[in-house]
């Protein structure tokens, strides 16, 4: 991740200031060979100068370092910095007080300044406020108030989002430590992430919010033992209590606990070696979760419903993250939560343990031809299926290999329910054995059902996983009564390449691949001369002619287009309706 990653502490004695830093540096790209014969060493003193960056940076003006306190440092000047490298990628990240260069120096400077500017202001206004005149008080408390108004965080502690093209920008998390000799036995710290790319930014901002909220609540946490085990020794409160019938003496009191640094308030004797570690794998791991992929054309509809779900999901956990502590907003339920998974089944299918189906032609192969076909059919015309028996893994095969005759946009699945999920919830429904149907649903022609059932072996001998039918019986049953052999046409096409032998299951997998393409293609148009423009049934029917879904099978491809309109992603239906408004809109004008 092109991005840096700072901690920074307001000061009460010089303001904002940098603690410590974590900057990812990527490995020069190789340069052609330049003609000439090589001087021997030029690579070695190159390489001994880029390592002598953060010593260099250490290693500062002596009066820049005058104006430190011990609460503003966090390395000494004479420590190198902490250096730890990516065997994968080659990318160096490196840590010290400050960014290596100048520029980036700047750029975390202003960030550390903005991230603390409303405490910054306060802190500063309350500590002149001691011998000044009655008008200059006043003005200084509106100069408070004027910042509170300002602070566009929720709080004095949490996000925040800011920056410009200019000075990159920047998501910070603002917090507090405690401490049992700062003004009102807090010290205020902010974790700043700075980077150029604003969007790829923002989309990281529940995973920064997440994890950056481990590391505050274990500095929290630690520092707050400290704070307990002073509080313990010598109580500040009663002491300032005191200090405050004597007003000469409690600024002198407080101007040598003014400058305590982090190390001291944690006890933690690795702090900034912890700070390093965590830093460092923010950047990977931040990196690496947000990858770009060359899409050749525009994306299908199941990758931009794929898009929307991940989203949707980001934005839950974010919002459950957020309202930890509160309460007031109940846990998902178990059914829930596995709904929020829908095309993913909570698992991949190499990862399952014991017989499973391999592929759309093997579960042909088990079932045989017929019951697979009135099984595929349930399934495009968007009826519940559900499998009933005792080996989770067997039926969650069986759905993902189902799950590939559906767009994504039309898989709704609970893979293994203790009880009966309504048909509105789920289309896949995996259920244990001892689980009743209800009457409504073995009577409805709209689901179908699946029973395992072990089979009794009189031998004892090992039998191979591949083999289903040696270990399991399929019973099928359902209330529809229509025939499945004439339609839709879909399902004709599908057949003919799953009993073709002489195709692999790799290809098989890319002609239903386009095959599901070609009738999506069928269901925008039609979306759009349905919905969108609000065309008559005859009308519709020359659409439904020209598309090829009319003739034997019609009702079955008329129900199966209306199905997967279902499918369609929510950014395609909203392309439609706005350029139908904003055609109206010209034509009016």
């Amino acid at each position: 991740m092109n991005a840096l990653v700072a901690l920074c502490h307001f000061c009460e004695l010089h303001g904002p200031r940098t603690l410590f830093c974590t900057e990812a540096v990527h490995p020069p790209s190789p340069s052609p060979p330049q003609p000439g014969p090589a001087i021997p060493g030029d690579r070695d003193r190159e390489a001994d100068r880029e390592g002598e960056g953060l010593t260099m940076r250490a290693n500062s003006s002596a009066t820049q370092r005058a104006d430190m306190c011990e609460g503003c440092r966090s390395l000494p000047a004479s420590h190198p910095g902490f250096v730890s490298v990516d065997s994968e990628t080659g990318i160096r990240y490196l840590s010290h007080q400050h960014p290596r260069q100048p520029q980036l120096f700047s750029v975390v400077r202003q960030a550390c300044v903005r991230s603390l500017s409303c405490e910054a202001c306060i802190h500063l206004c309350l500590h002149q406020l001691i011998n000044l005149h009655l008008i200059q008080k006043i003005c200084i408390y509106v100069i408070i108030v004027y910042c509170l108004l300002l602070q566009v965080c929720p709080g004095r502690e949490g996000p925040i989002f800011f920056g410009d093209e200019q000075h990159g920008f920047v998501f910070s998390h603002t917090f507090f430590i405690k401490d049992n000799l700062a003004r009102g036995f807090q010290r205020w710290y902010s974790i700043v992430v700075v980077a150029m790319d604003r969007i790829y930014l923002i989309n990281s901002w529940p995973f920064l919010l997440r994890h950056l909220r481990l590391t505050i609540q274990s500095l929290q946490n630690t520092a707050l033992k400290v704070f307990d085990n002073e509080q313990c020794v010598c109580p500040q409160r009663a002491v300032r209590m005191n200090s405050a019938f004597s007003p000469a003496v409690f600024p002198h009191q407080r101007s040598g606990n003014a400058a305590r640094s982090l190390t001291s308030l944690t006890q933690h004797p690795n702090l900034w070696a912890s700070l390093h570690s965590s830093f460092s794998w923010l950047l990977k791991a931040c990196g690496s979760r947000l990858t770009e992929k060359l899409l050749e054309g525009a994306p299908t509809e199941d990758t931009l419903v794929l898009i929307e779900r991940q989203t949707e999901q980001e934005e839950e956990m974010s919002g459950w993250d957020g309202a930890e502590g509160g309460g007031s907003n109940p846990q998902p339920s178990q059914s829930e939560s596995m709904q929020t998974k829908d095309f993913q089944f909570d698992g991949r299918q190499e990862d399952l343990i014991g017989p499973k189906f391999k592929s759309l032609r093997h579960l042909r192969q088990v079932l045989g031809a017929s019951d697979f076909r009135q099984l595929a059919w349930h399934v495009l015309m968007g009826n519940q299926v559900i499998w009933r028996g005792a080996d989770p893994g067997l039926i969650q095969s069986a759905f993902n290999v189902l799950k590939a005759l559906l767009p994504v946009g039309c898989v709704r699945a609970v893979p293994y329910s203790p009880h009966y999920e309504e048909a509105y919830r789920c289309n896949f429904l995996g259920l244990s054995p001892d689980v009743p149907i209800p009457a409504h649903v073995s009577s409805s022609e709209f689901s179908m059902l699946v029973d395992v059932l072990n089979v009794e072996r009189g031998c004892v001998n090992p039998v191979s996983y591949d083999d289903i039918l040696s270990l399991y019986q399929f019973n099928i049953s359902s209330a529809n009564t229509q025939p499945t052999d004439k339609g839709p046409t879909l399902l004709n096409k599908i057949e003919v390449a799953l009993s073709n032998e002489n195709l692999s299951v790799e290809v098989v997998s890319l002609c239903l691949l386009c095959l599901k393409e070609e009738w999506m293609n069928k269901v925008k148009v039609l979306f759009k001369f349905s919905k969108v423009d609000g065309r008559g049934k005859e009308d519709t029917q020359k659409v439904l002619a020209l598309l090829g879904a009319t003739g034997p099978g019609e009702e079955d491809n008329v129900r199966l287009l209306k199905f997967w309109m279902t499918g369609l992603s929510k950014l395609y239906k909203s392309h439609l309706m706005t350029a139908v408004r904003g055609g109206e809109r010209t034509l009016s004008q």
